[in-house]
């Protein structure tokens, strides 16, 4: 059972300003979920294999052609500043 101590807590720990109807809102909410997944440990898993995704996960891979790529005056044509051929950007460190 979660009590309105243990929200405090969690309120500060989380730097969160919550009024004190909202601390009794979660306090009830946080209780329903913990008192569901209390249910659910309940159930006997014994026998079901752990799994990380529910579907097989598996990587599409192409084969690395090598073609040839963008000229650079076409890949620089539009850039809305550019010195040397190169993309100029705004200065982000002084």
């Amino acid at each position: 059972m979660i009590t309105r101590q243990d929200v405090e807590h969690i309120v500060q720990l989380a730097r969160l300003q919550l009024t004190k109807d909202e601390i009794g809102v979660f306090t009830k909410q946080l209780g329903s979920i913990l008192n569901y997944v209390e249910k659910l440990n309940e159930l006997d898993t014994a026998d079901v294999e752990p799994t990380s995704h529910i579907l097989p996960m598996k990587n599409v891979m192409r084969e690395d052609d090598v073609r040839p790529s963008l000229p650079r005056e076409d890949a620089i044509r539009n850039a809305p500043d550019m010195a040397d051929g190169f993309y100029r950007v705004p200065r982000i460190i002084e």
